[in-house]
């Protein structure tokens, strides 16, 4: 089918053809965004040689009038389509009054009716009642006969009047049907008329021959949408694809049109109108000076002893006070800054992948327009995972699984919420971000009760050193147990504890266990000596980084390579444990002998130490314990009042 040319076709005697959408046509096909969904919907119908109108009604008023794409195919011409509002029919009477004069009529003719009929029946009655009452003594036998015959003839004329009636009655009565029935209609049909598909498309063709000819209509419809949930299940017993994900769509359409078992398509784009990249305006600043008005001067005491001012002396000093502000606001001075541009807040997109991604989903679907949600799944993914359980003792004794993922599909996948099972269990709630394929991200998992930690009470001991200058010495320990009850091994347990952080140049803070290699400003870093301590003490602005204390043998400085790598480098402590500077959002893996490993997020090495956090890397048998050790001293000259600890 072709667009018409220029010009006026033949005049032709133009053949309407009345379409219903919902019973002529068919969806084949929904495309669903965020916030909108693109329906193709195809119509087949008879046309004749020259002019056609057809009409389609009944599609949906969420409908785009700017979406509407109107395809054709068949041996004519599209020559022009328009969009129109359809109104409810009207009828000779409103549904609320459930009557009609005709109806009223027929009621009382049947109210009459029914008069009559018991009239007659009185009648017949009293006749009765007449010949009862008569005796044999007061009634001569000769008048007998002639009293038989009369009372014949009038029950005779009775009887067939109230036959006459009860056929009138009912006639009446199936008229009365029939008009209720006819209201009732009336009725069915103004609910039938539904306001949510009312828009009528009317599309003009010129057709060459009879034929079939098909039209496809593609819009856009509003208030639908999709969003993305899953459910992770976790399986801790394995190394390979231990996370499979399902992928799941929540479908929610309140268009006014059903959708029966049609194919859907999921869309992560994110259609926009009109939207052009802004400009930016020129920004320029200055020195800003107010305007200075100059001072009116006014006569006090000659003004209390002069007469009130006349209306004209008033306007006069009204406009010489005018003149005065006008000159005053004149005068030359920089321009005030000019306002900033006001931003428009712009919905964020989810998909951080590539332009947009399709989701086919299989099979046929059916969504009504009820406005619930209804879930389809996507996909089921089996993903490889790196399991990890971290606890902060100080703060919480729980312990937090994790899973560090790689979305190795094909699959862009959105934001949104997801339940956790793990082994089997229903953990928790958690929300994946919106990822890329071959992307990695961080999902929580929820609590792990299985593996237990103690934190047990701080030590502390205070001791004086120092011959001429004195010190206090306060000499911490603090002991952590971590318990699995697990029936396997767990490899990746790390737990995150911290040691304060000087802010004063006369307070050193010296790290006894473990020996990491503390961040330092003034010295070269060098290997510490067997079981000695790294020391530091902070200038005003220090924290860790500032001047070495006496016996701050392994403290590093500088911003060299060598050094920083030293800093991050772990310390084994036992053949299960490895202690290292903590890495906030790195892998729960250990540092090697060249600084972190070289698989693992990049690390910020010139911040490593400076808050004083440190984190362990324990592998746990299976019904074992461990213990880990945190020592560190603080001192400063004698009587110092510590803030802090």
């Amino acid at each position: 089918m072709t667009t018409a040319p220029v010009g006026n076709p033949p005049p032709f005697e133009q053949h309407v053809v009345q379409l219903e959408s919902a019973v002529d046509s068919k969806i084949t096909g929904v495309s669903i965004y965020s916030d909108r969904a693109e329906v193709n919907r195809v119509v087949r119908f008879s046309v004749k040689r020259g002019q056609n109108q057809a009409i389609i009604s009944g599609l949906p008023n969420a409908l785009n009038h700017d979406s509407l794409r109107v395809e054709g195919k068949g041996a004519g011409t599209i020559q022009d389509v328009t969009i129109s509002q359809d109104k409810p029919k009207a009828i000779a009477n409103p549904p609320e009054l459930k009557t009609s004069p005709e109806l009223k009529k027929l009621l009382s003719n049947k109210k009459d009716l029914e008069q009559a009929i018991y009239r007659n029946a009185q009648a017949q009655t009293t006749l009765d009642k007449y010949l009862g009452s008569l005796s044999s003594q007061q009634t001569p036998s000769s008048k007998l006969s002639e009293i038989f015959s009369d009372y014949d003839a009038v029950l005779s004329d009775l009887q067939k009047k109230k036959t006459g009636l009860s056929e009138e009655l009912e006639d009446v009565e199936k008229a009365i049907i029939e008009e209720q029935s006819k209201l009732q209609a009336a009725v069915g049909e103004q609910k039938k008329w539904n306001p949510n598909v009312s828009l009528i498309v009317t599309v003009g063709i010129f057709a060459n021959d009879d034929g079939d000819v098909e039209l496809g209509l593609v819009y856009a419809v509003k208030r639908t949408s999709w969003t993305a949930r899953y459910d992770i299940r976790v399986n801790t017993q394995t190394k390979e694809k231990a996370v499979s994900l399902v992928y799941k769509a929540s479908i929610k359409q309140s268009s006014g049109e059903d959708w029966t078992d049609v194919p859907l398509t999921l869309e992560t784009a994110t259609p926009s109108f009109d939207k052009t990249l802004p400009n930016l305006n020129p920004w320029t600043i200055g020195i800003y000076r107010p305007p200075l008005l100059q001072p009116l001067m006014y006569s006090g005491s000659s003004a209390m002893l002069r007469a009130a001012p006349t209306a004209k002396e008033r306007r006069r000093a009204a406009s010489a006070m005018l003149d005065e502000v006008h000159e005053a606001i004149s005068a030359p001075r920089a321009a005030p800054p000019p306002l900033p541009e006001m931003s428009v807040q712009t919905s964020a997109v989810t998909s951080k992948g590539g332009v947009s991604a399709t989701f086919a989903v299989p099979g046929l679907i059916t969504i009504p327009s009820d406005g619930a949600d209804h879930g389809v799944t996507i996909a089921t993914l089996e993903l490889d995972a790196k399991m990890s359980w971290v606890s902060i003792p100080k703060k919480d004794t729980k312990t937090y699984l994790s899973a560090k993922i790689k979305n190795a599909s094909e699959y862009t996948l959105l934001s949104g919420p997801a339940n956790v099972y793990v082994d089997g269990s229903f953990i928790s709630r958690s929300t994946i971000p919106g990822v890329s394929p071959e992307e990695k991200f961080e999902c929580a998992l929820g609590l792990d009760p299985a593996i237990r930690i103690t934190y047990h009470p701080l030590s502390k001991k205070l001791s004086q050193s120092g011959l001429l200058s004195k010190s206090d010495v306060y000499l911490y320990t603090q002991r952590i147990t971590v318990h699995n009850t697990k029936p396997t091994l767990v490899e990746t347990i790390k737990i995150i504890d911290q040691i304060p952080v000087s802010e004063d140049s006369v307070i050193n803070v010296k790290l006894l266990s473990p020996a990491l290699q503390l961040p330092s400003s003034n010295t070269t870093a060098v290997s510490p000596p067997p079981n000695d301590g790294a020391s530091v003490k902070s200038g005003k602005v220090g924290g860790l980084l500032g001047s070495l204390g006496s016996g701050s043998s392994n403290s590093t400085s500088g911003n060299s390579e060598k050094a920083l790598k030293a800093v991050a480098k772990s310390v084994k402590v036992s053949s299960d444990v490895v202690a290292q500077w903590d890495r906030p959002g790195s892998d729960a893996a250990p540092a090697t002998e060249e600084g972190p490993d070289s698989d693992s997020e990049p690390v910020d090495l010139k911040a490593l130490g400076k808050d004083g956090k440190i984190s362990w890397l324990c592998s746990v048998p299976a019904q074992t314990k461990t213990n880990l050790t945190l020592q560190w001293e603080v001192s400063a000259p004698v009587n110092t009042n510590i803030a802090g600890i």
